[in-house]
């Protein structure tokens, strides 16, 4: 399977996050199939919500599942500790990652717990991001719970 166009997905998302004003994470969720069962983007700002992250968005939109145990979640960033937790707690089985350069998160804990983990390395979403960050620092930092 190739997850370069699940990829795009969640690129466009983060993307519209930034359109909105807020940080560029994007997410999708996937069936084993690679049909969409629903995409999402940081809204932490947009909202003054600090849950609101990009793979909780996706995830929400997905709607309940009888399993995600099969299911792709894909993102354009490293899960923070707080959505590695919603991966485990559901059982979702693949994580592709857009790139982990900027920030690692819990891809280590990940594996640790059996999840499948693909780190795609992608330019696109670290620019992405590189670019909100010099723009933003501070968010950023909020974002992940630095001082």
């Amino acid at each position: 399977m190739t997850y370069e166009p699940m990829l795009a997905v969640a690129l466009e998302e983060a993307r519209l996050g930034m359109a909105e004003g807020g940080i560029p994470i994007g997410a999708a969720l996937f069936d084993p199939a690679g049909r969409l069962l629903g995409r999402g983007h940081n809204r932490r700002v947009q909202h003054g919500d600090p849950s609101a992250h990009g793979e909780t968005d996706a995830f929400r939109n997905a709607g309940r599942q009888r399993s995600y145990q099969d299911t792709i979640m894909v993102t354009t960033l490293a899960p923070c500790w707080y959505c590695s937790g919603l991966i485990v707690q559901f059982r979702i089985g693949t994580v592709v990652i857009g790139e982990s350069r900027t920030f690692r998160g819990g891809i280590d804990w990940l594996r640790d717990r059996g999840i499948r983990t693909i780190d795609l390395d992608s330019s696109a979403c670290v620019e992405l991001l590189a670019t909100f960050i010099r723009a933003h620092p501070q968010v950023w930092n909020e974002d992940i719970g630095e001082p």
